[in-house]
């Protein structure tokens, strides 16, 4: 076999056997990825990286009998880059590549990134190498400052893309309606969705008290037929939202939104009725500690816990402080059942879970 001068040397088999000789193709590693395949009405052509040796022909006559090899032109696939760096080199200055933030959120089809200010003047070119890398990215958003307020809203900057906040998150088999512009999310904390999800035994009541659009108690309610799940959260567009995936999900046997103070609630309708309590508001749990005391069994119970570590404090530190505000309510810490820092939040600063059995 010879390839003409210009062409390269190619396989050419009827469209319906392409799918396995594509297969024996990467078998043999003779694929030639860099360029296109030609297809006609009944045929296709793929291009090889170098002669075959008579064993090789011979094999795939063997799987294929009207095997053709042949020479063609081919034309050069379109390469896409395949990290951000690699789409921005030779776009940027090259003093500014050191710069390119290593990694960002995808929520849905929504990245969100955070972007340095001497990137600021080429955001949009950030952007749209973002949507060229991540074919499944359709906006690109950049953080314009910190989250804050009660509801814990950030506000954003449109890169590039269609110009929404809202998107269908998908984790662990549930879809999760979200809208970043009004109601809090973070897909970094997906394995603790999960493995808090997983440690619910069927049969137990369950409060999240601080529930946003429902990550925890959805897959709660999903891992769990027996359970029931009281979803809390002040923000009326969080709780909106966690209705839409109480319903998108099919647990609304399980899954009770409340839109309430945490506090009040607990004092009101859930005194003493649960046998978990999840606190993830990092900020502010720590002075949530009495409301959680008061929600579980008067036998006790577990509190995931979610605070945040600042250097100098330590997880040991924190562990004090909760103890402390525990038995001030009335209990107390029977012991940590898990104590773990889940992510860096900013410089010297990390999320910490603490899973405590409670008195």
């Amino acid at each position: 076999m010879s390839a003409k001068s210009n062409q390269t040397a190619c396989i050419k088999v009827p469209k319906k056997q392409g799918e396995k000789v594509i297969a024996l193709a990467n078998k043999l590693g003779i694929l030639d990825k860099s360029l296109a395949i030609l297809r006609d009405e009944n045929n296709l052509c793929m291009p090889i990286v170098r002669q075959l040796q008579e064993t090789e022909v011979s094999f795939l006559r063997e799987q294929i009998p009207n095997i053709e090899f042949t020479a063609n032109s081919f034309v050069k696939k379109k390469q896409t880059p395949e990290t951000l760096f690699q789409a921005l080199q030779g776009e940027l200055p090259p003093n500014l590549l050191s710069s390119i933030p290593q990694a960002f959120d995808i929520i849905g089809d929504i990245v969100i990134i955070e972007i340095p200010p001497e990137l600021e003047p080429h955001q949009t070119l950030i952007g749209d190498a973002i949507l060229k890398t991540h074919k499944n990215v359709k906006t690109v958003l950049a953080k314009a400052g910190d989250i804050n307020g009660a509801y814990r809203i950030r506000n954003y900057t449109f890169v590039a893309g269609e110009r929404t906040t809202r998107t269908v998150h998908k984790e662990f088999g549930c879809q999760f309606y979200v809208d970043i512009a009004k109601a809090y999310f973070s897909p970094r904390l997906s394995h603790e969705h999960n493995r808090i999800a997983s440690l619910v035994q069927s049969g137990e009541a369950v409060v999240d008290l601080f529930s946003g659009v429902g990550p925890f108690s959805v897959l709660i309610a999903r891992k769990n037929p027996n359970v029931r799940v009281y979803a809390v959260d002040l923000n009326p567009d969080a709780v909106e939202l966690l209705k839409v995936n109480v319903k998108v999900n099919r647990v609304e046997n399980r899954v009770i939104p409340m839109l309430a103070d945490a506090r009040e609630i607990v004092k009101t309708k859930l005194k003493s009725t649960c046998d978990r309590a999840i606190m993830n508001l990092p900020e502010t749990a720590i002075d949530f500690v009495d409301a959680a005391c008061d929600v579980l069994k008067q036998e006790g119970g577990v509190v995931h816990f979610y605070g945040f570590v600042r250097s100098p404090e330590s997880i040991d530190n924190l562990k004090r402080r909760f103890t402390d505000l525990v038995e001030k309510n009335g209990r107390k810490v029977g012991k940590f059942l898990y104590a773990k820092s889940i992510r860096e939040t900013a410089p010297f600063e990390s999320q910490v879970v603490l899973d405590a059995k409670i008195l």
